[in-house]
């Protein structure tokens, strides 16, 4: 019972905190200057570890699948089929936002939490700033617009990362795999993993946010709230998936 009413005590105070946040910028210029610099550090600066995690885990699917899967029964296009539908249906979309959840959200948390535990938005809040706006605003809004580019990378690199498995490795013709990769082709698919990434964007950058802004105490509560968000982001962007999977399809 206590663990209900802590959610729905969680939950209330999240709700009011982003019916302050999606309010109208007081400056549209000072918005705008703050949303390009949020859209930089939070999505720009992450399509290193994006391209590099999708290229590897987009060479071990290949091969998973020719040692696995493959058989004298089966087409020989069928390892490159399965690859392009894993990488689209659910890495490059709800396994790459995980994995976004823990360098991007904790990011977020540990520098409003630290802004909160110096009091800097206690000081903008004496100047009539509507801090949650000024603060929060600008990393949603930035991390729900580079979200969809940074899903249509990795799905790029993971292909990529299969290629050079057929082409380095040998573990399959190349020419399999593309036929396997051109197989049954579903545009749908390439939204709806674009759909999908933008409502985990609003997680990533939304939750960890809640989290700091109400950090109290010292710089020890800082790292939890971190800890917190983190993992709060991840069982959310799990538990949407399933929904949001069911819905689309």
């Amino acid at each position: 019972m206590k663990l209900l009413h802590n959610w729905l005590t969680h939950f209330g105070q999240f709700i009011i905190l982003m019916g302050r946040t999606f309010s109208r910028p007081e400056r549209m210029r000072m918005f705008f200057k703050e949303y390009t610099k949020e859209m930089a550090q939070l999505g720009i600066n992450s399509i290193g570890i994006v391209l590099l995690i999708s290229f590897f885990i987009g060479a071990v699917i290949c091969i998973q699948m020719k040692l696995n899967i493959q058989s004298p029964w089966m087409p020989r296009w069928v390892s490159g089929y399965t690859t392009r539908e894993i990488m689209l249906l659910e890495f490059s979309s709800s396994i790459m936002c995980l994995i976004l959840a823990g360098k991007v959200g904790s990011n977020i948390a540990s520098e409003i939490g630290t802004m909160r535990v110096t009091q800097q938005i206690d000081a903008l809040d004496i100047m009539g700033v509507n801090s949650a706006c000024y603060l929060i605003l600008p990393k949603i809004l930035g991390m729900v617009t580079i979200m969809p580019l940074l899903v249509i990378f990795s799905s790029a690199m993971g292909i990529i990362g299969a290629y050079g498995t057929a082409y380095i490795a040998h573990i399959l013709p190349p020419d399999d795999l593309t036929l396997g990769l051109q197989h049954d082709f579903q545009p749908w698919f390439v939204w709806m993993s674009i759909i999908k990434s933008l409502f985990f964007a609003f997680i990533i950058s939304a939750v960890p946010s809640y989290f700091g802004y109400n950090v109290e105490g010292g710089s020890v509560n800082v790292g939890k709230a971190s800890t917190d968000a983190v993992v709060s982001s991840s069982v959310l962007i799990l538990c949407s998936d399933v929904f949001l999977t069911q819905m689309l399809s």
